[in-house]
């Protein structure tokens, strides 16, 4: 089954036999989910975002900053498996170790003290690809992913501007670093540094 364009089955999340997920008002209509969705999450991320050691348990905290009005589970690991477009996301018994794995990489790589913008970009396009295909929440991945990155910027001091993002260009960016080409999303990213 097909649920917000995500493929997953016996899905926990969802009102029984809707695709609707389960929210903190009740709401089965989806487009009345997507408006408070959104009215929220816009609200929420107009406040400053939690400070942190940008490990998992920050991101985490992101997630739930930003969506702890809507869902219950806001900044919990997905325990379903789901896919887009026949492309799978990490399996949920494996989110925790995998996303661990990452942030150590991040840490490792040097992107958040270097002084190459360059640098910074193309290990943030790998990062940002990365955590894109592990897809840690059942929703609202694409805003955590796109805050996160944000706060990495400032931390770096290269600040990305994200309100000028083309969602007719960065998606497609984001689809092919699925596939493993970063390119158009390195130049996607150099594109919003500000």
């Amino acid at each position: 089954m097909t649920f917000g364009g995500y493929d997953a089955f016996d899905d926990p999340y969802c009102y029984k036999n809707t695709n609707v997920l389960k929210n903190k008002l009740g709401l089965r209509h989806p487009k009345l989910l997507e408006s408070f969705e959104l009215e929220m999450t816009t609200l929420r991320a107009n406040e400053p975002l939690p400070r942190g050691n940008c490990d998992a348990r920050h991101y985490r905290s992101v997630h739930y900053h930003l969506f702890q009005d809507v869902y219950r589970w806001a900044g919990k690991y997905r325990t379903v498996r789901t896919s887009k477009g026949g492309n799978p996301f990490c399996f949920p018994e494996n989110i925790p170790a995998t996303m661990d794995h990452l942030f150590a990489g991040l840490r490792e790589s040097g992107a958040l003290s270097t002084s190459d913008s360059n640098r910074f970009v193309c290990e943030i396009a790998n990062f940002l690809a990365e955590l894109n295909a592990i897809h840690a929440f059942r929703e609202g991945n694409g805003r955590c992913q796109l805050a996160f990155v944000a706060v990495l910027g400032e931390r770096a001091g290269f600040p990305f501007d994200f309100a000028r993002v083309e969602r007719e260009t960065f998606l497609p960016a984001m689809i092919e670093s699925y596939a493993g080409n970063l390119h158009p999303l390195t130049q996607e990213l150099r594109r919003l540094l500000r």
